[in-house]
């Protein structure tokens, strides 16, 4: 079992139970076949990978070291600018619903989430205990690296959401991960990936590295494309306005730009998409 963190008492997620017993002796033979035959042809086709997105080269990265190596040591930082955290926490308000159950995947001592929606239980997932002990949206957390193992020891159709902020480009085995988050979502559920242009370099994975802004944002469709049973990838594009006039023009942040490299602003990304069907709600 994954050793689970928590505040303040430890989450033991129930695994899934043995599919339950064929009903031949109360629905005649011919009809039970057919049920049978459509339940293992669905088992067998959702969440299954179709095909692989990316080659072995492009899964490579300059530092081959373990992950859990290079996030030991925690970093109470923001990678991504107030304007990026603002335009997700508002995405998150518009598609999660209150009192859902979420895993926030690949997270740290921030999760983005609204203050104000209370939602069920929010799991989280990443590669630093103390970063996530931190975070206070968490209800429960833990630690694996999915770089090492893809499979999570939690039971089916456990989450209504699942969200991934700025860390899709450290994947190396994005096909598995997508079809475990397929296979942990409920029916309707979301799976919210979100990414700028920020990356440790030498932990990104070769076909993130090499590619273009339109690029990366084609490959995370593509993970979705690669499952079967997720809908169509929605994409979601915020990009830096030359024309803004509301100019922050204080040494702060002449000097924050500079250390930027004089960007005006982090652009967003994020694809969305669902499994099975997209839920409408009045």
């Amino acid at each position: 079992m994954l050793p689970i963190h928590s505040k303040p008492k430890p989450w033991n997620p129930p695994i899934a139970p043995p599919n339950p017993k064929s009903f031949k002796k109360i629905i005649p033979l011919r009809v039970s076949n057919t049920l049978n035959e459509n339940r293992e042809a669905n088992q067998s086709e959702a969440g299954r990978i179709k095909r692989l997105v990316l080659t072995k080269e492009g899964r490579t990265k300059f530092n081959t070291f373990p992950d859990r190596e290079f996030y030991a040591l925690p970093r109470f930082v923001t990678h991504v600018d107030d304007g990026f955290i603002a335009t997700l926490t508002d995405l998150y308000r518009e598609r999660l619903r209150p009192d859902i159950e979420i895993l926030d995947l690949m997270s740290s001592w921030i999760s983005h989430l609204p203050n104000e929606v209370v939602y069920k239980r929010v799991v989280g997932h990443g590669l630093n205990a103390q970063e996530l002990s931190r975070n206070s949206r968490m209800d429960y957390f833990f630690v694996k690296d999915l770089n090492q193992d893809q499979k999570l020891e939690i039971e089916d159709a456990r989450f209504d959401a699942v969200v991934c902020t700025v860390s899709v480009q450290y994947l190396q085995q994005p096909e598995k991960v997508f079809a475990e988050v397929f296979r942990l979502l409920r029916p309707g559920g979301v799976f919210i990936v979100s990414f700028s242009n920020r990356l440790f370099y030498e932990k990104a994975i070769s076909a993130w590295r090499d590619g273009t802004a339109y690029s990366r944002v084609q490959l995370v469709v593509q993970y979705f494309q690669s499952i079967e049973g997720f809908t169509a990838p929605e994409v979601i594009r915020k990009l830096p306005s030359a024309g803004n006039s509301r100019v922050d023009k204080s040494p702060f942040s002449w000097f924050m730009k500079w250390l930027r490299l004089f960007s005006n602003s982090d652009p967003f990304y994020a694809v969305i998409a669902y499994k099975n069907f997209k839920p409408v709600y009045e």
